[in-house]
């Protein structure tokens, strides 16, 4: 019965800190564009290579 009085603590500080991250996720615009990276792998043509440093 006692770890009830640290596990329930335990799972609302983690609740609040997923929701928090997945608000601060949300605000800094990390789920502008979900199409494009699905779509990638289904290019025709290679990304160019980076050019070499002279």
């Amino acid at each position: 019965m006692n770890i009830l009085v640290v596990m329930i603590p335990l799972s609302i500080v983690l609740l609040i800190g997923a929701g928090a991250f997945f608000f601060w996720a949300v605000e800094h615009d990390q789920f502008d564009d979900m199409d494009t990276p699905r779509l990638l792998p289904l290019l025709d043509e290679p990304p160019p290579p980076d050019e070499p440093h002279e």
